[in-house]
């Protein structure tokens, strides 16, 4: 990408978990980190210690999340999700083993239709995420 600045950021809203899923979210893939990150202090409009705006880059890629202070009557649903294309056989069952830990499996590891190797999930925090084996 270079110096060139991301257009479009995908947005997470989490209502008190941004900083634990930021952190999960990085160990999943290589070239990824928490770039920064603005909580809120004592007596401020959010809980103490959660998230105002926070940056992360997973495999490079930028993501922006918050925690609202807000309660809100949704949440994350399947009809948005990551679509990751992985490398390695180990790699997709590594990074769908850790996101359907805790969280619950859409599709199951396999083979399908249109691909020799997919899975879908929605991690421990509702976000949902397909992996497709790249084939070579």
């Amino acid at each position: 990408m270079g110096n060139a600045k991301q257009k479009i950021t995908t947005f997470l809203m989490f209502e008190g978990k941004a900083e634990e899923a930021m952190n999960f979210y990085i160990t999943l893939f290589d070239r990824s980190e928490i770039i920064s990150m603005q909580q809120y202090g004592p007596n401020e409009a959010g809980a103490e210690g959660t998230v105002v705006q926070a940056l992360f880059s997973l495999n490079g890629q930028v993501f922006m999340c918050i925690d609202s202070s807000v309660k809100h009557n949704f949440t994350f649903t399947p009809s948005m999700s990551l679509y990751v294309t992985c490398d390695t056989e180990a790699e997709i069952e590594r990074v769908f083993g850790r996101l359907s830990d805790g969280g619950s499996v859409l599709m199951p590891l396999g083979a399908y239709p249109f691909s020799e190797k997919f899975g879908w999930v929605q991690d421990k925090f509702g976000v949902s995420w397909q992996l497709n084996l790249e084939k070579k």
